[in-house]
């Protein structure tokens, strides 16, 4: 192990880079914890501040997970999720039996909460309007792999199971067209990335530099217009989106003008 002190890169990008080889080469495997901190920099010859940020960088491309007060390790395979709309319903309106075999959905509160921009834009009131929010946490065996919401008009949901803090045996979406009498037509998923709020890194166990996939969900009837804003936010590195599709076949040419002269 060694570094080049006559290259353009930084050190420390130069001993994430490797560090990063060797554990792609399979030198430290899943779960596998690596030397301590003093001991890569003894390794390196150079100071311990140079090999703690090299593996804060691998900590943020979630290569790394640092446990305090044991060490260093190799974070486990990425977790591919399926949770855009089409995941959401499943093919047959119902579970999406993979995403319920691999993970947990605990709920974690129900009542009126201000709307965010996001969510008041999507329904067309005002920000900080009072709609109804119902709060969720994905989980796997060992941490929380999602934070998330769903929102709700209150005209719509008055009275109705939806207002009640507990889970249903089937998906939200069918107990919500069932409340409100309204048919889930068409929905929109927009994904983007940004930097976690201090709650979400909390919550998610990653560091406030970190950045987060965001996705805001909105499900519409027939007439267009919303039933439910939902929006799920997980951890950027740690997580890759997956979706397979087919592509159509090349049109057939149809035949030519018999009558058209070519050349």
């Amino acid at each position: 192990m060694q570094i080049n002190p006559g290259a353009a890169e930084f050190p420390h990008r130069q001993i994430a880079a490797q560090l990063k080889a060797q554990v792609r080469r399979g030198d430290w495997g899943p779960g596998e914890r690596l030397p301590s901190i003093p001991a890569i920099a003894e390794m390196f010859g150079v100071a311990k501040q140079t090999v703690q940020r090299a593996v804060d960088q691998l900590r943020v491309e979630g290569i790394l997970i640092t446990k305090p007060g044991s060490g260093t390790y190799v974070r486990g395979t990425r977790r591919r999720l399926n949770r855009l709309s089409r995941g959401r319903y499943g093919g047959f309106r119902g579970y999406h039996t993979d995403l319920a075999a691999r993970y947990r959905q605990q709920l974690v509160s129900v009542g009126r909460a201000p709307a965010p921009p996001e969510v008041a834009d999507a329904f067309g009131v005002a920000d900080g309007t009072e709609l109804l929010c119902r709060r969720h946490l994905v989980r796997t065996d060992d941490s929380a792999v999602e934070v998330g919401a769903s929102w709700f008009l209150p005209a719509d949901t008055a009275g109705t199971s939806l207002e009640r803090a507990e889970a249903f045996g089937r998906p939200l979406y069918q107990e919500a067209e069932e409340a409100t009498g309204r048919r889930y037509v068409t929905a929109t998923d927009t994904i983007s990335a940004r930097q976690p709020s201090r709650e979400e890194a909390e919550i998610l166990q990653i560091r406030p530099d970190t950045p987060v996939l965001h996705l805001l969900h909105v499900a519409y009837d027939a007439q267009r217009k919303p039933i439910e804003v939902a929006h799920a936010t997980w951890p950027g590195p740690m997580t890759t989106l997956t979706e397979e599709y087919r592509i159509p076949a090349p049109a057939e040419d149809p035949d030519p003008d018999p009558g058209l002269v070519l050349g």
